[in-house]
């Protein structure tokens, strides 16, 4: 396994849709090795999730993961989830604003509202289809991760930039 550089905000890679994964590449072994690297590299980054594009690669593919997360306490357990072509069918009306940050966007944070709860469906890294609610957390992340492969980021859903913090000064006056 390798962590893998991750893309920052300004790299065309970021900005781009991402390609659909086709289903019968899912378990050869090339992609199992990359499935396996974005979860390194996500947890090395202390992320709780991260999409392909993020990594440099253009492809409908994202890991989410949270247990006792430094940059997010409080939030979780998320159990190791491996999304690929995910498809969000439904949301929720009812919307929540939180607070957000990105791996590709280092160091600021700002609130984003969000739809408190969704349906996703998408393949497993076994490409097997799978399809689920998510609530809270969890679907903000989905929502999240999904906007990266469509080649979006949060600062795309603020509805204004008054929020929008420097790590140093989120911890210091925001975070609870």
């Amino acid at each position: 396994m390798a962590i893998l550089k991750v893309a920052r905000l300004g790299h065309p890679v970021i900005r781009t849709p991402a390609a659909a994964v086709p289903k019968e590449t899912i378990a050869s072994p090339q992609m199992q090795r990359f499935i396996d690297d974005m979860i390194e590299t996500m947890r090395e980054y202390e992320g709780v999730g991260l999409a392909a594009p993020q990594v440099h690669v253009s492809k409908q593919m994202a890991v989410i993961e949270v247990s006792a997360n430094r940059r997010y306490p409080g939030e979780g357990p998320i159990p190791l989830t491996v999304l690929i072509n995910p498809k969000i069918l439904t949301t929720s009306k009812k919307q929540l604003e939180d607070w957000e940050g990105c791996l590709s966007v280092t160091d600021f944070r700002g609130r984003v509202p969000r739809a408190e709860s969704l349906e996703v469906e998408a393949y497993n890294r076994k490409g097997e289809k799978v399809k689920f609610q998510a609530h809270g957390f969890f679907a903000r992340v989905i929502q999240h991760e999904c906007d990266h492969l469509a080649g979006r980021v949060f600062l795309d859903r603020m509805p204004n930039l008054l929020t929008l913090s420097h790590l140093h000064e989120f911890v210091r006056y925001w975070q609870e």
